[in-house]
């Protein structure tokens, strides 16, 4: 498998930030005294955040990836070898059976490494399932992937592609040399099978994160900039524009504690807390699912291991009905997500003045 930047995880490192409670220490203590998520919700007037009917199932179905990117709040990279089992993966197919979740979210990792992901994909759609697949691109420039995007299409996946900047500057600074080529001609292939075109139904998003430590643009304004200047600089057109907040986690807080600035982003996230960031915030709709079976209120809370009592394994039997109105479990780092125009899986959560 090919990869292009030749950087251990931090699991391969053995570095203290390959532990979780490590990485929620260092988060928690970066914030001013009693600046805690839960007194910006009281002061708000928002109470508790409590989880609401799940209507979309996120499953992380590994750690492996192709490319080991800066900022992965996942760790990913070519040195993990954690993969879903086929007893978890069989579990999310038969929690999809018995429940009404309309959408399917796979990720990862590479998620197209799992060797089991184009069954998954094949069943949910089988089941009627809307379903995303979360690319980095460059995999389908791999020579077992290069059939992806025809695949993609065939099963009519909606494809979710990260590229931090439309430029090769900053794409290859953050994921490493040559990404930002290799995601051209990845984007490139996906137009040419419709992708990202009006009328086909054949849906291309991209996913962008500021290079620095700030805060993403307006997603709307920076939506226009980029379907210019990718048409202009590149003749590649998509569907939406989402922007993710860096979050403090994993990859990006050790390049944050390097640098000396956790404290200073941190102040960031906590002054741009926006009230109107939470209602569209994912945990409430999204149940995440982990290569092990275990869950989680959000993707960000999975790599914090803040765990959900219940496995897939227990909602395979049981269902979904113990889940409503549960106290969604939250910490520092989610000031990340209500930061600005907030910060989801799917963009912005909130219009900002």
């Amino acid at each position: 498998m090919t990869t292009h930047r030749v950087l251990p995880t931090l699991q391969r490192k053995a570095h203290p930030l390959a532990s979780s409670r490590t990485q929620r220490h260092e988060i928690a203590n970066a914030c001013a005294p009693g600046a805690t998520f839960e007194a910006a919700l009281s002061a708000a007037g928002l109470g508790t955040l409590r989880r609401q009917s799940v209507s979309v199932l996120q499953i992380n179905v590994g750690k492996r990836c192709n490319q080991t990117c800066r900022h992965c709040h996942v760790d990913a990279g070519p040195d993990r070898r954690e993969v879903m089992s086929d007893a978890a993966l069989e579990a999310c197919l038969a929690l999809l059976a018995r429940s009404s979740i309309a959408t399917v979210d796979i990720t990862g990792g590479a998620p197209e490494l799992h060797p089991r992901f184009r069954e998954l994909v094949v069943r949910a759609r089988a089941m009627g399932r809307h379903v995303i697949d979360r690319c980095n691109l460059t995999i389908t420039r791999l020579p077992s992937y290069r059939d992806l995007p025809e695949f993609f299409a065939a099963n009519g996946v909606d494809v979710v592609a990260s590229l931090p900047w439309y430029a090769p500057k900053q794409t290859d600074a953050q994921r490493g040399d040559g990404v930002f080529e290799e995601s051209l001609e990845a984007l490139r292939a996906l137009n040419a099978l419709g992708y990202g075109r009006e009328g086909t139904g054949l849906v291309l998003d991209l996913v962008t994160n500021p290079v620095g430590t700030y805060l993403p643009p307006k997603q709307a304004a920076l939506e226009r900039e980029w379907k210019r200047e990718m048409v202009r600089r590149h003749g590649v057109t998509f569907n939406r524009l989402f922007t993710i907040t860096n979050m403090p986690v994993s990859r990006y807080l050790e390049f944050l504690l390097e640098k000396g600035q956790l404290g200073s982003y941190m102040e960031t996230l906590v002054s741009a807390f926006n009230p109107d960031a939470v209602e569209g915030l994912m945990c409430k709709t999204t149940l995440s699912v982990g290569h092990d079976g275990r869950l989680y209120d959000c993707d960000f809370n999975q790599m914090l291991e803040l765990a959900l009592p219940e496995t897939i394994f227990d909602l395979a039997e049981r269902g979904l009905a113990a889940l409503e109105g549960r106290e969604v479990a939250v910490g520092a780092h989610c000031f990340g997500c209500t930061a600005g125009g907030g910060s989801s899986c799917g963009g912005a959560t909130a219009k900002v003045g």
